[in-house]
């Protein structure tokens, strides 16, 4: 008889680890369905309130370029920190102020806040043109980063050099998931001139590939929200783990002295 129940025991043990193995599978893994259509790719960084940016202008005569631009910043010193990349800048920049302007050398205030980058250099290249012939200007965001917090391995903030990172390149500086993360629900919010937005995406679901939070926008903050077990592992079992371990013992010790 107790080999019998023994055998039953251990076949429906058999059966819920295959079943927990099946259901587990389906919550961790990534991109689980096709891809239905094209990835989005169309992505260029607007700038913003805040934005940190470098203007170079070049042009045939070095000489009468020269007065348009920043003279030269001392060296980057980088220290890391938690995943950001700390230390003096390693170009002087302008600081787009909050009514979305610069103030350029001699052609003075002029709005950025709310055009790409090709409009935004064309723009430039045009009042400069009014000086000189055939100007070549580059802009680029120096303060461009990403925050990355919750149940991930290495939470923390990231500076990203070149204006171009995923939700999953993001997620993936910051070690990935950890298996208490829930992937159904990753919070992104985002800063539009101080106007807060919240996005969804799963991870799970290859339509995160169309998704205008595929590719992240400079100080987007995504958050990973633990899953049900570990909110229950936080809260119930702090509270009743050494109950539950108690009662489990004596469960054990009483079914031992009845099979002796």
């Amino acid at each position: 008889m107790l080999k019998l129940l023994y055998n039953l025991l251990l076949f429906s043990l058999t059966i819920a680890i295959t079943l927990t193995s099946c259901q587990t599978h389906k919550k961790l893994v990534y991109f689980q369905n096709e891809i239905d259509g094209e990835a989005y790719t169309n992505f260029t960084p607007t700038l913003k309130t805040d934005d940190f940016i470098s203007i170079t202008i070049s042009g045939e005569d070095p000489e009468a370029v020269s007065v348009f631009n920043l003279p030269p910043a001392a060296g980057l010193t980088n220290n890391a920190n938690n995943g950001y990349i700390q230390g003096n800048q390693e170009k002087n920049g302008y600081l787009i102020d909050e009514n979305g302007n610069v103030q350029l050398l001699v052609i003075g205030t002029i709005k950025l806040a709310g055009l790409n980058r090709m409009e935004a250099t064309t723009l430039i290249k045009e009042k400069v043109s009014s000086y000189i012939n055939n100007p070549v200007v580059n802009i680029q965001i120096l303060n461009f980063k990403v925050t990355v917090l919750g149940e991930v391995k290495n939470p923390g903030t990231f500076k990203i050099p070149n204006e171009r990172v995923t939700i999953l390149e993001a997620i993936g500086l910051a070690g990935d998931l950890k298996i208490t993360g829930l992937r159904k629900n990753i919070l992104v919010i985002r800063d539009d001139n101080g106007q807060k937005t919240e996005f969804r995406a799963d991870l799970t679901d290859n339509k995160l590939f169309n998704s205008p939070i595929y590719y992240l926008q400079q100080n987007d903050v995504v958050y990973v929200e633990p899953n049900a077990a570990s909110r229950v592992q936080s809260t119930v079992l702090k509270t009743t783990g050494g109950v539950l371990i108690s009662l489990s013992s004596l469960i054990i010790t009483t079914i031992a002295l009845i099979t002796q």
